[in-house]
């Protein structure tokens, strides 16, 4: 099966992230998309960051009766900060019979250079770049990258805890069921 393997911190997870994956199931070759729900991004402060638990459940909320989305937790069980070269080995060996492919924003794609083992992700791995504005990526690449003109929303993760913080309504940026879980377990006030 080929699976894309969607990083990310989400938090919390929101209806781009949503959008993008869906995306990519229905219009690549990608079987499944799963959300590998990263515990200490090494590039961000994890003091900012939800329990890594909670913000797993929220992501199994979000995606639940899709069955060509997943979340997991394969970072929880790594040494930390989480690199995606280690992450990539060790679910090699756990699911042989898959092919794992990388989706990210081309703004990470940018970033991708300053990840550890870069070299080796980029000719081993089929990366799938979405497209976000101001992030321009220049043609053309080499074979293993697939650029995507996914339908985008302007929202981040930090919009919404900004919003929540304020006492203001994140609904309709996030799903119904996540807003609720958020507001019931006072989430990132």
């Amino acid at each position: 099966m080929n699976i894309g393997l969607y990083f990310g911190s989400f938090n919390p997870v929101h209806h781009g992230h949503l959008i993008i994956a869906k995306f990519m199931t229905e219009n690549t070759a990608l079987d499944q998309v799963w959300f590998v729900v990263s515990p200490q991004n090494p590039f961000k402060v994890s003091a900012a960051l939800l329990n890594e638990y909670h913000r797993l459940h929220l992501v199994r909320v979000a995606i639940e009766g899709e069955n060509e989305l997943k979340a997991v937790d394969i970072e929880f069980h790594l040494p930390r900060p989480s690199y995606t070269i280690d992450t990539l080995a060790y679910l090699e060996e756990k699911y042989p019979q898959h092919a794992f492919s990388i989706i990210m924003g081309s703004d990470s794609f940018q970033n991708l250079p300053k990840w550890k083992n870069a070299d080796i992700i980029m000719n081993r791995y089929r990366l799938f770049i979405y497209i976000r504005p101001g992030f321009e990526v220049k043609s053309p690449q080499p074979e293993n990258i697939t650029l995507v003109e996914a339908p985008l929303l302007q929202i981040s993760a930090t919009y919404i805890r900004n919003l929540i913080k304020e006492g203001k309504s994140v609904r309709y940026l996030v799903p119904e069921d996540v807003r609720k879980e958020i507001e019931n377990n006072n989430y990132y006030k």
